[in-house]
């Protein structure tokens, strides 16, 4: 472009500024307001669409309003692009939109003009010969991603509410649990008449929100495809959690996140800056999407000898499978999880989960560190660099408790649960035991036939969980190691806590062992409750059911069906606040107020033990 046509499209662009001016700001924040109340009636209607065995003319008029809605949002880019006083820029800022608001528009002229459509020609060209479905799944795709879109936008006005991000986590986990309770409550989620039931529909919710996997029916056969989807969508949400979503919608749609904001960030994932929390909040969503994708492909070639209805069932249990293994869910399609009879004894499958699982519990500041380019590229131009203090206690933890787990299982289960197997299935069985209790919930074996004293075992694995900021539960192993540190040199008359030549501050000590305090007792509260409303099926086993809650692990001893309404309403309960983290809710619930330093009181002589 000569200098001299750029000057002419400036002097012509100018003009048009100035026309424009003003009603730039009415016209923008006129359908801005406007995209709110459009996008829930569109969500509603996509909702009704299927959660409701709609007649014709309702099936009609939801497409009318999903189509005009996407019609809107094309509408509301191109004047905001217009009105934009450097479109070149606006463009640039926008690509990802700009290719999406581009397609739909040239699909709409293609179809008025000509008479057909970009999606069933495509379709055509790779052979895809359900084209209605094709056509049908592309324009919901869109109609999300707009939505989201628009929802980044929106959450802008977030850093202006006046609550705590410990607040607006708690708020966060609650709006999504209703939304997903309502939403497995339709009739078409289940195959229950006239839909779940509201005890089963909140359950079921809170403990996919949770990535717990508890569940009082077999949702491999209760729920239907739409509620299996449902689920796994909810499953996603919570692990990654809800407000991290938001976060990378607002950051695609306004790159200057508010201070306040990633203070939410900030204190969900353990961070130690504001810049460090908008860096993993991208990496959060690309490698979990990445580990989920290559353990679905892997676990899509492993089923061996299980047989599947068609393609298309085998890719969704492969994918369900891997997103509920890397979030530590435990929710399985099959009857009776990994132990059913239609698996056999697939090891492959087991060790792709149990990698999954595993990597799923590091925590994605670990996973940042070990596996994202930048931190590759830094170790091999400066290898005398170490891992931060964090990551090496999610790694060696991972390396001491599985290994530790696996041969107290094999030992304690060697002449019972696995008497009759060969010995190296024994030993796998015992690692993927070690390996799950932890946080995940998938069973290769009837966790109802162990003895006491592997229930135990279970249990102090479920406690310490995995690592901070991961998709696991649990107190946590970063919190486990200071509490255990600190009474060690306790013990030996130590002042110091130092770990990996670096001491660990006085705060920090604090916060962990107000963490394994309120872990632990709100733990033995939920089990004394337990014991009264349902104190007849066993302490071992509800004290199991209640830490598998509360460490969102989701193992269970078949019990999980048998509760009371009250019991159920306890482990709902649990699992929310071990979700959400003791700490965290302490904070929501509480004011914090600053503390004056001028004056210290004299010290108290307290005799202990």
């Amino acid at each position: 472009m000569s200098p001299e046509f750029r000057d002419r499209v400036n002097k012509v662009r100018e003009r048009i500024n100035l026309r424009i001016y003003g009603s730039k700001a009415f016209v923008t924040q006129f359908l801005r307001y406007l995209s709110v109340p459009l996008s829930l009636v569109s969500v509603g209607a996509l909702i009704a669409s299927y959660g409701y065995a709609l007649t014709e003319e309702q099936t009609q008029w939801v497409g009318f309003t999903l189509k005009f809605t996407i019609g809107f949002y094309i509408f509301k880019y191109f004047s905001e692009l217009f009105y934009d006083f450097s479109p070149v820029d606006y463009v640039r800022r926008t690509r990802f939109e700009f290719i999406l608001m581009v397609y739909m528009l040239a699909n709409i002229l293609v179809i008025n003009l000509f008479g057909f459509e970009l999606n069933t020609e495509i379709g055509t060209l790779i052979g895809v010969v359900q084209f209605s479905d094709l056509l049908m799944f592309a324009i919901q795709t869109y109609f999300l991603v707009f939505v989201a879109l628009e929802l980044g936008k929106a959450s802008r006005l977030l850093p202006q509410l006046r609550i705590s991000p410990p607040a607006l986590l708690v708020l966060s986990f609650g709006l999504i649990t209703l939304l997903g309770a309502g939403l497995l409550s339709m009739p078409e989620m289940s195959t229950n008449p006239g839909g779940l039931g509201a005890m089963d529909a909140f359950f079921t919710s809170i403990s996919a929100v949770c990535v717990t996997g508890l569940s009082t029916f077999d949702v491999s056969t209760v729920l239907t495809l739409k509620g299996q989807i449902v689920l796994l969508v909810l499953i996603q949400l919570g692990g990654l959690n809800f407000i991290t979503f938001t976060a990378i919608f607002a950051l695609l749609a306004n790159p200057g996140v508010g201070t306040r904001f990633k203070n939410i960030l900030r204190a969900n994932y353990s961070v130690d800056s504001l810049e460090t929390s908008v860096l993993l909040t991208g990496q959060i969503i690309r490698f979990s999407l990445l580990f989920e994708l290559i353990s679905a492909v892997l676990l899509f070639f492993s089923w061996g000898s299980k047989t599947f209805s068609s393609v298309n069932e085998q890719i969704f249990f492969s994918l369900f499978h891997a997103v509920s293994a890397f979030n530590n869910a435990g929710f399985s399609l099959f009857p009776a999880g990994l132990a059913d009879a239609s698996l056999g004894t697939n090891i492959p499958v087991g060790l792709v989960i149990a990698a999954t699982i595993i990597l799923g519990s590091l925590g994605f500041s670990p996973i940042s560190e070990l596996f994202s380019r930048q931190a590759l590229l830094n170790r091999r131009r400066r290898p005398w660099v170490h891992f931060t203090v964090n990551t090496k206690i999610a790694v060696y933890a991972t390396l001491i408790l599985v290994p530790v787990g696996t041969v107290f299982f094999y030992l304690l289960e060697a002449n019972s649960v696995l008497l009759t197997m060969p010995s190296g299935i024994q030993w796998f069985h015992a690692f993927f035991s070690s390996v799950t209790a932890r946080t995940a919930g998938f069973n290769t074996i009837d966790f109802g036939a162990v003895g006491l004293p592997t229930l135990l075992l279970m249990m102090l694995l479920m406690f310490i969980g995995g690592s901070s900021g991961s998709t696991a539960g649990g107190v946590k192993t970063s919190t486990f190691t200071l509490v255990f540190l600190n009474a060690l040199n306790t013990i030996r008359g130590r002042k110091r806590v130092e770990l990996y030549r670096q001491t660990i501050s006085a705060e920090l000590l604090n916060l962990a062992l107000s963490a394994f305090l309120f872990t632990a007792s709100s733990i033995l509260l939920g089990i004394f409750v337990l014991s009264i409303t349902d104190g007849h099926l066993g302490l071992a086993r509800i004290a199991f059911e209640e830490f598998s809650a509360f460490c969102t692990v989701g193992l269970s001893t078949g019990i999980t069906p048998q509760l009371s309404d009250a019991g159920k309403m306890v482990l709902m309960l649990s699992m929310l606040i071990g979700r959400i983290g003791t700490v965290t809710l302490a904070f929501a619930l509480t004011v914090r107020r600053k503390d004056s330093q001028e004056y210290r009181y004299p010290k108290a002589s307290v005799q202990i033990g």
